[in-house]
């Protein structure tokens, strides 16, 4: 076997394994679950903290967790709930907010997007993203009712591939152009954003295929992708102000590093300054898997921004 053919091999056989390990740990029940809408989507998840690590006993910094999947309708919230768990036992408060996907099944449009295949359309436009801004806005209310535990003043958010996607995306709502129904007046409260393997620069996405053309489908196809790519590009909406960092696997065959990459470049050149921190030999899916190292890193990512 070639050398080039045998690397890619041992790449795909560990992609393999890694995702394999990360959906083999059974769901986690969360300790309460309120709607922030009507829809059966429109839900969030809350986790109390399993110990209390503030300073003589007091609150516990919220991380809002988005989950990825493409923003397509197989991959919901149930599949990060071991990683929210995680975090609930390193003494955080945690909210898994779910989202309206893609499900509608349309020729060309699944993984092989363009090849003629049959499968879920990335996202709903503009619902997805109607639930991410509605989840966000609604959050206070609820974790004072449903997770007296947590404080509401110390958020992180947090988000894996397309959820890194939206994570960046909730906190750049205060830059979005006049007329988007999502904009708020000022920065969103937040003490940062901490985006695994992001989604976060749609032009290079398209440019690399990510997830079969998925940000292209998100949009609306091509005619969508253009029009409404500064309402939904975080790589457009910088700077936002807000403490960011990324995490990202060197050998991410999903996400590719150069997507982060460019986030952290349009960051620079708008004067901003945003955490990149890479990691060896690592995927896409150990960033989000109790079992794996780099789990444990985006933990203390989250605490240096959250304490």
């Amino acid at each position: 076997m070639p050398d080039d053919a045998a690397a890619r091999a041992a790449a795909e056989a560990r992609a393999a394994a890694e995702e394999g390990s990360a959906f083999s740990h059974a769901a986690v029940d969360p300790d309460a679950t309120a709607a922030y809408g009507a829809d059966p989507d429109q839900v969030i998840d809350f986790y109390a903290p399993r110990e209390v690590l503030s300073p003589g006993g007091g609150l516990a910094p919220l991380v809002v967790v988005l989950h990825g999947g493409a923003w397509r309708a197989p991959y919901d919230r149930r599949h990060v709930t071991p990683f929210a768990d995680f975090l609930a036992r390193r003494g955080f408060a945690v909210a898994n907010v779910e989202y309206r996907r893609g499900g509608v099944s349309v020729p060309g449009q699944g993984a092989a997007a363009g090849a003629g295949d049959v499968g879920p359309v990335a996202g709903r436009w503009p619902e997805t993203f109607d639930d991410v801004a509605a989840a966000m806005d609604a959050l206070p209310a609820l974790v004072r009712e449903f997770l007296p535990q947590a404080d509401s003043r110390r958020i992180v958010v947090t988000g894996h591939s397309a959820g890194g996607h939206l994570a960046l995306w909730a906190a750049a709502r205060h830059l979005l152009p006049a007329d988007a129904v999502w904009r708020i007046d000022r920065p969103a409260p937040l003490r940062g954003v901490v985006a695994l393997a992001p989604i976060a620069d749609f032009t290079v996405a398209e440019k690399l295929d990510v997830c079969g053309g998925a940000c292209r489908q998100l949009l609306g196809g091509e005619e969508g992708f253009t029009v409404r790519l500064p309402y939904a590009d975080p790589a457009l909406l910088l700077p936002t102000g807000i403490a960011t960092t990324l995490v990202q696997g060197r050998a991410d065959t999903v996400v590719p590093q150069a997507v982060a990459e460019a986030y952290a470049d349009a960051a620079a050149k708008a004067g901003e300054v945003v955490g990149l921190t890479l990691l060896e030999d690592v995927g896409h899916f150990p960033l989000i898997d109790p079992a794996a190292d780099a789990c444990a890193v985006v933990a203390e990512e989250i605490a240096q921004l959250a304490w």
